[in-house]
């Protein structure tokens, strides 16, 4: 057996200090976290199988249902904790496809830590002391909130936190302030352009220069994009991480095609086959799943946690750093008759046909997947140069047998017809 690569999101400069601050981590965890001292005993291993980075591969994954049976047995934050509730500063949530939320415990240091690196994040993205940016997301258990505060201060940008749910505060400040960068979901950058097209105003015209998206897939789909940047005027760029480990671990740098890894020394990120948990080398094309592993965290230290996002290597940066984009996550693919199927990947095909749609879409579902039998369900709102109707739901019935290989049935409905979030977009639903 050939050996396995080392993790490709390293970079070289960092690998030697990785290394050791991950040996010191494994060394300790097993008596800091029963949770981890079982699954090592469990599968055989201790710090000794640890030599470089490559050996990171021997060790056992960590999985979000072992998480939540973590915290089951042991409340609030688990086994798997690290450290008492005393030494915990702030917690935050990550919620899942359950709805049932996971608890993440912040030490100050992994506060710190947190803040390097999503300052790190959104320099990469372009934010600068001299923006002034809107925030449109939560200040609240999502990570995607108070963390991104402390980072923008830590920049020096100006923020301004709207939240969701006051999109009127939104529009006040457009006007007011001086605004100079959005942050906000996918969903709600569009959102909030509709919101103001109702109101008879142009996006455009508020001279937005930067938009910074991340929390879902979307920033990364080329129509979806494409139609956000025309709405506003202002370049895209994503972000991308996980409640369980850090609020943004990859970021993109404008103009450059795809994200690079921001979290230094503080994570390791792996690519792995997701379905034969194999690793994967992070080359040009190569397509597969994240899992992280923490370096030096305090309380939840996770060792190989598997995201469920998916994701393709789209190249590489000057520095040979690999870029990524995220294509959605094993957790929402659908199955039709053994053919993977993202729903991001179908809005992406209906928001192309902008705007003869007005890329509001949704599957819809007999029952919970991952299987669903063909046809696809899907609804799709016309747009304003929708044209012949039927004719509208062949084409993208086409496009949707042609690049993703499925048969499906499209149903077109009136433009508001179909569900719009501030926060997340739902992109399937059950029916009935």
């Amino acid at each position: 057996m050939s050996p396995a690569p080392v993790p490709g999101f390293v970079a070289s400069a960092d690998a030697e200090a990785v290394t050791d601050l991950l040996r010191a981590q494994l060394e300790g965890l097993p008596a800091r976290s029963p949770f981890y001292a079982d699954l090592f005993a469990e599968h055989g291993i201790d710090a000794s199988a640890f030599g470089s980075l490559a050996d990171l591969a021997r060790f056992p994954f960590t999985g979000k249902q072992m998480l939540r049976d973590s915290q089951a047995a042991q409340p609030p934050l688990g086994r798997h904790a690290g450290v008492a509730m005393s030494e915990v500063v702030r917690v935050h949530a990550s919620t899942g496809t359950t709805g049932r939320p996971s608890w993440v415990g912040v030490t100050r240091r992994d506060a710190g830590a947190w803040t390097e690196l999503v300052a790190r994040a959104f320099r990469t993205m372009g934010a600068t002391r001299d923006d002034v940016v809107l925030h449109g997301a939560g200040l609240t258990l999502f990570v995607g909130g108070l963390p991104i505060r402390d980072a923008l201060e830590r920049i020096g940008s100006t923020m301004v936190p709207i939240g969701t749910g006051a999109s009127e505060k939104a529009v006040l400040a457009l006007e007011s302030l001086g605004v100079t960068a959005l942050h906000s979901t996918p969903s709600y950058a569009r959102y909030l352009a509709e919101y103001l097209r109702a109101a008879g105003r142009d996006p455009r015209g508020f001279g937005l220069r930067k938009i910074f998206v991340g929390g879902e897939p979307g920033g990364g789909e080329p129509a979806f994009r494409r139609q956000v940047e025309q709405e506003w005027g202002a370049p895209v760029t994503e972000g991308l991480g996980n409640a369980d480990m850090a609020p943004v671990l990859f970021a993109e740098q404008p103009g450059s095609g795809g994200m690079r890894f921001t979290g230094g020394r503080h994570v390791v990120a792996e690519l792995i086959d997701p379905e034969s948990g194999e690793p994967v080398g992070a080359e040009p094309g190569a397509e597969g799943e994240l899992v992280y592993t923490s370096v030096d965290r305090e309380c939840c230290p996770l060792v190989r946690f598997r995201t469920r996002d998916r994701v393709v290597v789209t190249g590489r940066a000057a520095d040979d750093a690999p870029l990524i984009r995220c294509i959605g996550r094993t957790d929402d693919m659908l199955i039709v008759l053994g053919v993977n199927v993202f729903p991001s990947a179908v809005r992406d095909l209906v928001v192309a046909l902008h705007p003869r749609t007005t890329g509001a879409v949704q599957i819809v579902l007999p029952e919970h997947g991952p299987r669903v039998d063909p046809p696809l369900r899907i609804e799709a709102e016309w747009g304003e140069a929708a044209g012949d109707t039927e004719q509208l739901g062949r084409e993208i019935e086409t496009a949707i047998r042609t690049r993703l290989s499925v048969r499906a049935a499209v149903t077109l409905v009136p433009p508001g017809s179909l569900e719009r979030a501030e926060m997340k977009s739902r992109l399937t639903r059950l029916a009935g």
